[in-house]
């Protein structure tokens, strides 16, 4: 595997050089800005481009030294996408809400995580001993620890790099990185403060298109940093895939002969045909049973006396 590419024809597809209202915007962002056209800031794609390659260098690095990835993204339009593109790659996410001091308190992080994961042991257990009242109020428990926690619960740690969408949105955990030294990669918009950002990348961070395409990219990074942290430790990648190739090969080829037994049965289905053509000899000796009768009538018809008709039978009398 590779590092992911891009072109600026696929960043414009997605709708990435789109800022705000040219009336919301951060003047710190101006150096990223190209220009404004129907009252929207238009994004400068040329800066976004290097800068968004050496972002996903960053995080592929990162990776390939045994690091971990956050996905932060709490926003309606992100939610979705954080999870899917972060359960991709094996790494951690939150989506939901950005509970204070998750970084920065993750001693008591770690006990609420551990309590979530006794509330899963007990209710998936069949979770017997409890009223019906106990037991609503432990999945209403547990339900509420999986929605803030169930993307980091197993990350055993603080991470090492954080990818965040809207900092905006996002401002109390871009603090708590920052306060931690925690790099994080944000995608920034025009209204939106470069500040403490340690490798920000110019875009739009609202359209749909623009987020799938940015946690696609970094996905593939970390797939790829986990694939060189896999050669430097040892394993052979290649071999594994030689050792797949050979058992799908083996069990093609044990398939084969199970397979000729079936067109047999199929070729002896056709001798059972064989007494439907039979059922015509004997409609045809239904139909010579029937001739001989028919002839016996004609002739029984040529030898019986005609009926005389009334003038004949006067003509006999007179005579």
């Amino acid at each position: 595997m590779m590092m992911p590419t891009f072109t600026m024809r696929q960043l414009l597809e997605a709708g990435v050089h789109f800022g705000h209202q040219t009336r919301r915007w951060d003047p710190k962002m101006a150096p990223y800005l190209f220009g404004s056209r129907g009252g929207i800031h238009i994004i400068d794609l040329q800066q976004t481009v290097p800068m968004l390659h050496h972002s996903l260098e960053v995080i592929r690095d990162t990776v390939a030294n045994g690091g971990r990835v956050l996905f932060v993204g709490t926003k309606r339009q992100a939610s979705q996408k954080i999870k899917e593109a972060a359960s991709l790659c094996g790494q951690f996410y939150v989506n939901h809400r950005w509970l204070g001091g998750m970084l920065t308190n993750w001693k008591t992080i770690s006990q609420s995580i551990t309590r979530l994961r006794e509330l899963q042991e007990k209710l998936g257990e069949g979770a017997h001993g409890f009223t019906k009242k106990e037991l609503l109020s432990l999945e209403r428990e547990r339900d509420k620890l999986e929605l803030s926690l169930g993307g980091i619960k197993d990350m055993g740690g603080l991470p090492d790099i954080l990818f965040v969408i809207d900092t905006n949105k996002e401002e109390i955990a871009i603090k708590e990185a920052n306060k931690l030294g925690i790099p994080v990669v944000a995608i920034v918009d025009s209204n939106s403060n470069p500040d403490n950002i340690d490798y920000l990348i110019p875009g739009n961070d609202d359209a749909q298109r623009a987020i799938e395409l940015f946690c696609t990219l970094v996905s593939a990074a970390i797939l790829d940093g986990l694939q060189a942290e896999m050669l430097t430790s040892g394993q052979d990648i290649g071999e594994a895939e030689e050792v797949n190739v050979i058992i799908e090969e083996e069990v093609f080829s044990e398939e084969k002969p199970k397979a000729k037994p079936k067109v047999k049965k199929e070729t002896t289905v056709k001798p059972k045909a064989e007494p439907k053509e039979q059922k015509e000899p004997k409609e045809q000796k239904a139909k010579a049973k029937t001739e001989p009768k028919a002839k016996q009538a004609a002739k029984l018809k040529e030898h019986a006396p005609k009926k005389k008709t009334v003038s004949e039978t006067r003509a006999q009398e007179n005579t």
